[in-house]
């Protein structure tokens, strides 16, 4: 194997600066959010890619021990199939694959990890537009958020995972002269520590961001010299498998078997999750999805880190523009219909109204106000369906357009909107539902997709307990809160922090609660029911291996 730190002081700058951003929690990130930063033939190319990648045999990927080609993946923009294939492995096959590659890769050194995987996200960088693409055609995710989610913001996060892997594994040193002085004599020692990966990592991924909610533990456990095998969503595949393949590229010309990272694909009808999920061989779990089956995988004897489903919420107490805020609500909302893990659902108003700086604004005025906002945002040729993008699922389309039944009054109904571009996409706005407080039953659980309900309470304690008491039953990833008092910013501060969830206070313009920046906002926080790790504190590294010290007397 090529042990030679070449990659990794190739890459040294970035792995100092991307140090630094985590110590600082500043802005950082080595790869431009703007397509107009790359190569100006870079789209046109990745829409040949496409167009030649659709309806043939993924041969990118390794296929040692394959017994056959499997895909069913529908474009929700083009609701036909995308008919990509992709080998197709027995579980078994897969576990045999790793564990040679296991032991290998283990034996590697933290700077040789290092250099490969950031070097493998340089390699990515480089088809960025084929991944937007591919993101675009299994998600509905439009175009500049496939782009970015997929792309940039992805390799942000793969590489906040390696930069955090390699500062702990950095933590301790690999020897040292140990002398404790006995009075007459010296007691002395040669003592070792190295860190040991504890075994092959299966990534689990989801149906609407396969490649960003993917990589935080594809890297992590990499970094840390796990093996791993990346199980897809059989409806997104595709985006991953790039990824896939450029890790595999870069693992070959550096002396490292392919199969250190590998993919397994199935179907909704013979899913192969649970049998490498509950394989003896696999000791670490990473998963996005539903809370059911996340709590399943919490319960495996493995060490986990999960992401599942919450209940965000938006309280209302006091602002200075309400149109601005309205606009930043309706905004979030709408983006990729809802069908983010950060969306706002509930949004919990006094039933006194909201206070501004022209004024009291009625709760009855604050709830119509929200529906114009997104009928205008939605109504936009121009902004609309790319901020909407397709609905992903069928389930979850069937769900918004059964909203009006849930209950409540319907101040907006969804309605379909037509994409230029994307004549049979699959499109659905956000609706409104006002409800009254008592009626918990309908907004006390994760209802997937564009619609938000609007909560009439007694004032903001009240607000703020109902808004606590969902976090500590249902989970949440983010809340968001307008106040213009410093004492309720406070308080509602405390409150939500104390049940695990962090707080985005008075977000107008370009600032979107939905949103969470690599090397500066922590992903979940692992506190609540929504899931127990976060992206990407010490902890998502650390619980990958183990350190073992050995020590010699001569």
């Amino acid at each position: 194997m090529n042990t030679s730190n070449t990659l990794f002081e190739k890459h040294r700058a970035t792995l100092d600066a991307a140090l630094a951003a985590l110590s600082a929690r500043t802005y950082y990130s080595p790869y431009p959010e703007s397509p107009r930063a790359y190569a100006e033939d870079a789209d046109a190319k990745a829409k040949a890619w496409i167009s030649a990648v659709m309806n043939n045999n993924y041969t990118a990927l390794d296929q040692t021990g394959a017994n056959g080609w499997l895909g069913e993946e529908v474009s929700p923009f083009l609701q036909t199939g995308i008919g990509v294939q992709y080998p197709n492995f027995a579980p078994e096959a897969l576990i045999a694959n790793a564990i040679p590659a296991q032991t290998a890769w283990g034996k590697t050194s933290v700077e040789f990890r290092t250099g490969v995987l950031i070097e493998a996200l340089e390699n990515i960088k480089n088809r960025f537009f084929d991944i937007a693409y591919a993101t675009m055609h299994t998600t509905g995710q439009a175009y500049m958020m496939s782009f970015q989610a997929s792309g940039p913001h992805a390799n942000d996060r793969a590489l906040e995972a390696v930069v955090m892997g390699y500062k702990e594994l950095t933590s301790v040193p690999s020897h040292a002269e140990w002398v404790k002085n006995m009075g007459k004599f010296d007691l002395t020692m040669h003592k070792t520590w190295k860190p040991i990966a504890k075994g092959i990592s299966l990534v689990i991924g989801c149906s609407t961001f396969p490649v960003w909610n993917t990589v935080p533990g594809l890297f992590a456990s990499l970094i840390t010299g796990n093996a791993c095998i990346v199980k897809p969503h059989p409806k997104a595949i595709l985006a991953i498998a790039i990824v896939v393949e450029e890790l595999q590229k870069v693992f070959a010309s550096n002396g490292v078997l392919v199969q250190t990272v590998q993919m397994g694909v199935d179907t909704l009808d013979k899913p192969i999750t649970k049998i490498l999920a509950e394989h003896p061989a696999v000791k670490l779990v990473d998963f996005t999805g539903g809370s059911e089956f996340g709590n399943y995988i919490e319960q495996l004897p493995k060490t986990t880190f999960t992401e599942k489903a919450g209940v965000n919420s938006i309280i209302l107490d006091s602002v200075k523009d309400l149109k601005s805020v309205l606009g930043n609500i309706a905004f979030s909302a709408s983006l990729y219909s809802g069908q983010m893990c950060t969306a706002p659902q509930n949004i919990f108003v006094s039933k006194d109204g909201v206070q501004t700086a022209e004024g009291l604004v009625s709760y009855d005025e604050v709830v119509k106000g929200i529906a114009a906002a997104i009928t205008g945002l939605v109504d936009n040729p121009k902004a609309g369906p790319g901020t909407l993008g397709a609905i992903q699922a069928e389930l979850t389309y069937n769900r918004i357009k059964e909203a009006k039944n849930l209950g409540g009054e319907l101040i907006l109904d969804t309605k379909a909107i037509v994409n230029e571009e994307f004549k049979d996409a699959r499109i659905a706005t956000p609706a409104v539902i006002s409800l009254e407080k008592s009626q918990s039953e309908v907004y006390n659980k994760e209802c997937f997709g564009p619609i938000l309900f609007v909560i009439k309470t007694d004032g903001l304690a009240d607000s703020l307990q109902l808004a606590e008491a969902l976090v500590k039953e249902k989970g949440a990833l983010t809340c968001g809160a307008y106040t213009s008092s410093e004492e309720n910013r406070a308080l509602i501060a405390d409150t939500m922090n104390n049940a695990f969830v962090p707080v985005s206070f008075n977000f107008t313009g370009a600032g979107f609660i939905n949103s969470h920046a690599a090397f500066s906002d922590f992903h979940l926080t692992g506190g609540n029911p929504a899931g127990n790790a976060s992206f990407a504190n010490s902890e998502f590294v650390s619980k990958r291996f183990v350190w073992v010290g050995n020590r010699l007397m001569d």
